[in-house]
């Protein structure tokens, strides 16, 4: 029987089920971005680490803006590796799928936490736009 998402934060226990659940919203938002209206068939859709990371940084400032960082780290996620075990906890789960040639070192320091959410942050303007 497959683990629910709150399961398996509860038997890792070094991350939120908030980390969990914001992982996978930015995957859904990374397939979406990705691959359009092709989201409608059912077949697994890829996307890199990378490319993963990079949509989990614009969904964490906007969501949270200058506290993203500060909302990460409460949950447990201190850098993209985070990020990666996370996804590689859900793909091990059956919750996301992984290509044979996936590995968790995709996410290995793609980004700094204090260069893109503190240092480097880019503040929107009131029509939300940068």
């Amino acid at each position: 029987m497959k683990k629910s998402i709150k399961e398996i934060a509860k038997l890792d226990g070094k991350y939120s089920l908030r980390a969990f659940e914001f992982v996978q919203e930015g995957l859904g938002r990374t397939i979406k971005k990705h691959y359009g209206d092709e989201i409608e068939n059912e077949s697994p859709h890829h996307v890199t680490g990378e490319q993963l990371c990079y949509s989990l940084a614009k969904l964490a400032a906007e969501k949270w803006g200058r506290m993203a960082k500060v909302l990460l780290n409460q949950v447990g996620v201190k850098s993209t590796n985070d990020f990666g075990n996370i996804v590689f906890l859900m793909v091990e789960n059956k919750w996301m799928h992984a290509r044979p040639e996936d590995t968790i070192e995709e996410f290995n320091e793609v980004y700094n936490f204090e260069e893109v959410f503190e240092k480097n942050y880019q503040f929107s303007n009131s029509k939300g736009t940068k």
